[in-house]
């Protein structure tokens, strides 16, 4: 039986942000989870009918950085903050041209207020197609998700009943099996040379050798985030699409070799896997994947991966061992298994503090490693930038 959750008092809200809303109102909305659960609310952002994964993201701040993360490919995401949209959106903190398919929120603000800010939140949505769903208990939606698990949902604001929603999510496959990499990863190679402005005096620290290392970087749905941060850190990087092979790599005779975040589940990408086992193999080359690319690793080493219940996805995650702590940015729902992986081949670096599930590791004897988070704090905190310096001084000692 469809169980339906409704906010009992609106006018808590305060009263400039909801007459904001009355402003910007469209029409209602609904949620319909693949579990029978009806969320009812209201409308904001794009019209029509959005259907894929519901996911939460914990993070405070860097909402315009997150919906336009590819690792959220497929996704209707789900704000936990309270009020998103109070600060617009800008020219510089899109991560991608790919966005999330629908967003959730307790409140949206359409008083936007940033010396940055450029545009509308509610603009910018109908620009970028994101249906958005406001007004409803996120934090009882958040809870089903964490007993019950990622799952499957209708984001409508159009005349469709219940049933028709439930026959929607019916026809849906889960996210197990799906190469969603594919769909947003570069269709041909391009140069890269933008480095993030207020961190050109890093640059700076290295010698002149260091500011021509080349690096190939292999796009399963990367941030611009972690490509400026790569140049900020002397690389220049070549980004060739996910469907790269052995040979379309080495032939750009890269210094280092970069593996991306993306979205969907890593078992499905074989060509990234095919391609890192060579590399491994190989041997020859450092190799540094976050996410997605570290999934593939994993992978490419012997290990097995599965999905996690809710994933890890927010700003705040530690991570580490042996007493080094680092706070994380994250996004993703599937993990390595540690029980996979072969000692003699394999070292695990760092753990996920949370929930103990591997969040970093490199290849014995070999310049390569690989972190399940994002350590180029787009957004996020900083305490994992010394990865890429990590990354700089193994091809430097190569060079």
């Amino acid at each position: 039986m469809a169980k339906i959750f409704t906010l009992k008092k609106l006018f808590i809200l305060r009263l400039f942000n909801f007459t904001s809303m009355i402003k910007t109102y469209k029409k209602n909305a609904k949620l319909v989870l693949s579990n029978g659960y009806i969320f009812p609310g209201f409308s904001f952002g794009n019209s029509g009918t959005a259907v894929g994964e519901v996911v939460f993201n914990t993070g405070m701040t860097g909402y315009q950085e997150v919906i336009t993360d590819p690792s959220y490919h497929g996704q209707l995401l789900t704000f936990t903050y309270p009020e998103i949209g109070n600060t617009g959106i800008n020219t510089e903190d899109s991560e991608s041209t790919s966005t999330v398919k629908g967003i959730i929120v307790r409140n949206y603000s359409s008083n936007n207020s940033n010396w940055r800010s450029k545009k509308n939140f509610n603009e910018w949505l109908v620009e970028k197609n994101i249906i958005g769903l406001y007004g409803i208990d996120t934090r009882a939606l958040v809870k089903i998700l964490r007993s019950n698990g990622s799952m499957n949902g209708v984001l409508t604001n159009e005349d469709r009943t219940v049933e028709s929603c439930l026959e929607m999510l019916n026809e849906t496959p889960k996210m197990e099996g799906l190469n969603l990499s594919r769909i947003v990863s570069t269709k041909q190679k391009y140069l890269w040379r933008t480095a993030t402005e207020t961190d050109f005096d890093v640059r700076k620290r290295y010698s002149e050798k260091s500011n021509k290392l080349k690096v190939v970087a292999i796009d399963f749905g990367i941030k611009k985030s972690i490509l400026n941060r790569l140049v900020s850190h002397g690389c220049e990087i070549l980004v060739l699409p996910s469907c790269s092979s052995l040979k379309d790599v080495l032939s750009n005779k890269p210094d280092g070799i970069f593996f991306s975040n993306g979205p969907g589940d890593p078992s499905s990408v074989t060509e990234g896997i095919d391609l890192a086992r060579s590399l491994i193999e190989y041997g020859e080359v450092p190799l540094f994947g976050i996410c997605l690319g570290h999934q593939i690793f994993g992978l490419a080493l012997g290990g097995s991966t599965y999905k996690l219940p809710f994933g890890h996805r927010g700003l705040n995650h530690p991570c580490g061992m042996n007493s080094q702590i680092e706070i994380t940015s994250q996004n993703h729902g599937f993990a390595i298994d540690p029980n996979s992986l072969s000692k003699d081949i394999v070292k695990i670096t760092h753990y996920n503090l949370n929930d103990a599930t591997v969040a970093g590791l490199e290849v014995n004897n070999k310049p390569i490693f690989s972190v399940q988070y994002h350590p180029e704090a787009g957004p996020g905190p900083h305490d994992s930038d010394y990865l890429f310096k990590k990354f700089v001084s193994l091809m430097l000692e190569r060079c």
